[in-house]
């Protein structure tokens, strides 16, 4: 990954042609075998860490003058260096870097002329820092940071095809990986689960398995997101939403199915489930399957009438869990039957409900997952439209 970045950027080209040993994690710089002193002046060997801003696949520049180091530098008089900066601090690393533990953030701008300046580009920041902080360590013993030695090679990246950039800039790569397990199934890619699958294609999770049967229609582009082309029309919606994405991640399978009580083998290894339908007997043998299976899985509604002028109505995201599925199922939330006259039912969908639907339901998942803090756990929630309220109804243990 480094020997690629370095081959479109000539500072990090230069830090290899130095001698540094440089790596890339994830959006981090990694520059290893920087000698230093510890407070007893022993040789130490640390590491810099700073922050790449990628401008495309390729090509990276600087987002601050600051860098993370794994140790406390001292000068030759066994003082802590002055005038560095910055203070205590962690950060996460992936596992491709086990042996970088983060302890200091150093703030030490480019001096020039009796002016301070950010520096020009990666190659004058890190000689910069490491004629400060490895300055003594070489002046006291027969060491250098120009070690040659190979880049370590980050691994590519399992899920995205491009590099994720925002996890790294939020500094919440610890929380992104608490999807890296699951197998996810959208059972149904309407108007809400076509945003849950949007959501969820920019998630860390290990597969995304989508069912659909019916085609793309032009009222589809109106509540979905995405872009239109007219040659998309009239095709199956798991092809079109297959095209929209591929690019983006792996794990991705769209298949052009009704998903039914006998669809055992279709959700094999799914570890949870989201269930989009607007057809009660559908949505009844969609859950036979996954309560007999033991996936736990969330159930979304929406009803919109117009019966005094403006729209009004009501969403619902339920949680069904491994444990008490069956129990919530009983309380009858869900519409499980069909109503007489179905057919002629004035199914009301807008974009922005639909997505609002979808992000009530990716916020629950991802509190399941640990990602967001949930207080009080909620197994159903009921957004109502003319108060903008929402109603939770929790511990269903005790229900």
């Amino acid at each position: 990954m480094f020997q690629k970045l370095a081959n479109h950027n000539e500072d990090l080209q230069r830090l290899l042609v130095k001698g540094y040993a440089c790596s890339v994690d994830g959006t981090y710089l990694v520059v290893r075998d920087i000698p230093y002193l510890d407070h007893q002046g022993a040789l130490q060997l640390g590491a810099f860490v700073t922050d790449l801003e990628f401008v495309d696949k390729d090509r990276v520049k600087q987002k601050n003058h600051q860098v993370y180091f794994t140790g406390t530098p001292h000068g030759t008089d066994g003082k802590p260096i002055p005038y560095l900066g910055g203070g205590a601090a962690t950060l996460t690393l992936s596992e491709a870097s086990p042996d970088v533990t983060v302890t200091r953030i150093f703030s030490h701008k480019f001096k020039s002329n009796g002016q301070l300046r950010d520096y020009v580009d990666f190659f004058e920041k890190i000689e910069n820092y490491v004629t400060t902080i490895a300055g003594p360590a070489m002046s006291r013993y027969d060491t250098t940071p120009y070690t040659f030695a190979e880049p370590k090679s980050s691994a590519a990246d399992p899920i995205f095809k491009f590099q994720d950039t925002l996890t790294g800039r939020a500094r919440m790569s610890d929380l992104a990986v608490k999807f890296e397990y699951d197998i996810i199934a959208i059972i149904g890619l309407g108007g809400t689960g076509s945003y849950l699958l949007d959501f969820l294609v920019k998630t860390r999770v290990r597969e995304i398995r989508a069912f659909d049967f019916d085609p793309f229609h032009v009222h589809n582009a109106f509540r979905s997101p995405g872009r239109l082309t007219e040659a998309e029309l009239g095709k199956p919606k798991t092809e079109v939403y297959g095209s929209r994405y591929e690019n983006f991640r792996t794990g991705l399978t769209f298949t052009r199915k009704l998903i039914d009580a006998t669809c055992h083998d279709d959700l094999a290894g799914v570890t949870f489930a989201f269930v989009c339908v607007d057809k009660g007997s559908s949505r009844s043998q969609i859950f036979d399957l996954l309560l007999s299976k033991g996936i736990p899985f969330i159930d979304v509604g929406m009803g919109l009438n117009r019966k005094h002028g403006p729209l009004n109505g009501m969403m619902r995201v339920t949680h069904y869990s491994a444990e008490d599925g069956a129990k919530v199922r009983a309380m009858g939330l869900a519409e499980l039957t069909d109503s007489p006259g179905e057919e002629y039912r004035n199914n009301i969908q807008i974009s922005e409900l639909n997505a609002l639907n979808a992000c009530l339901a990716m916020i629950k998942f991802k509190q399941l997952r640990g990602f967001y803090l949930e207080q009080d756990p909620a197994y159903s929630m009921l957004f109502e439209m003319g108060d903008l309220s929402i109603a939770n109804r929790t511990h269903a243990k005790n229900d």
